[in-house]
């Protein structure tokens, strides 16, 4: 059976490595702060471990052994990176750094991420966002299974471990063809949805589920789902091509609705149908205080969307 050696400390790896570089007892001591004495002995422990002789010892100078010249740059490279280990950790202990990996549901994703991405810039300049876009089931696994830090997307999710941090409410606007009776209309009660052809979004979409479930509440008995559409700005297209209405939430409005002069867009009647939306993170999160630094700031810099901001 192989003896099993004894693993060289830091500290040996550091003389070594000063040794291997000055040539020098003395000059290598000085450079890392040791006495001459300690710095060999600790070279001489780092041989004793590893089993090497890694430095050949003259009265006048230091030659780094045939097994010295492979084993320095190996040493180096330990010493780097557990140099690279520290300066991570010290980053992890300053909020707002490193990488902050979020999830976003596609029918948030180009209404909020300007938003979100110029507090970012401005506000947390050290931090390195990395933007997921996916479908909430998606989503939920990658924040559940640690793929993902933090999620951006419609409540509530009821998923056991999952921390919601909400920040506004907005309502559902009706999209309509320009000959459409209900276009441009102030006041429309939830239960003119009984008799709409309402276009809906692929399965898969929590925007279907939420549609879906407006038309139950108004008492519709389903939605005959003949034509359906992979994102809104289809969506819209097809009502612009008079093949039905459908509901849009009211941050898609302005960007989706002005790429065609065949719209016009209906208010519900209060209270309106509407969406929440929220961050999302794993119960216990170590950046929990961060997560909830960063929906107040969110909060804030919401206010001129054309939502209404829950209050924390």
């Amino acid at each position: 059976m192989r003896k099993r050696r004894r693993q060289p400390s830091l500290a040996q790896l550091r003389a070594f490595a000063a040794v291997a570089e000055h040539l020098h007892f003395r000059d290598a001591a000085a450079a890392i702060g040791m006495s001459q004495p300690a710095l060999s002995g600790a070279v001489s422990a780092l041989e004793e471990s590893l089993g090497v002789t890694l430095l050949e010892r003259t009265t006048r100078k230091v030659l780094l052994s045939p097994a010295g010249e492979r084993l320095a740059a190996r040493a180096k490279s330990v010493l780097a990176e557990v140099g690279a280990l520290v300066e991570e950790a010290d980053a992890l202990q300053a909020p707002f750094t490193g990488v902050l990996r979020l999830g976003v549901i596609p029918t948030v994703a180009p209404y909020l991420l300007p938003t979100v991405l110029r507090l970012v810039h401005d506000r947390y300049p050290r931090l390195d966002l990395q933007v997921h876009e996916e479908q909430t089931a998606s989503l939920l696994d990658g924040l559940t299974g640690g793929r993902l830090d933090l999620l951006l997307l419609a409540v509530p999710l009821g998923v056991p471990g999952v921390v919601e941090l909400p920040l506004f409410d907005e309502d559902f606007v009706l999209v309509t063809p320009l000959e459409h009776g209900l276009g441009g209309r102030e006041g429309i009660p939830r239960k003119a949805l009984r008799e709409l052809n309402l276009l809906l979004l692929d399965e898969g979409h929590c925007l279907r589920d939420q549609a879906l479930d407006i038309c139950r509440e108004a008492g519709s008995a389903g939605v005959a789902a003949t034509t359906t559409a992979a994102g809104l700005s289809t969506l819209v297209q097809l009502v612009a091509g008079g093949l039905g209405v459908t509901l849009l939430p009211h941050t898609a409005v302005q960007v989706e609705t002005t790429r065609s002069g065949r719209l016009l867009t209906g208010r519900f009647a209060d209270p309106a149908p509407g969406r929440r939306i929220a961050l999302a993170m794993r119960t216990g999160a170590a950046r929990a205080a961060e997560y909830e630094e960063l929906a107040a700031a969110l909060r804030e810099a919401m206010r001129d969307l054309p939502v209404r901001i829950v209050r924390d």
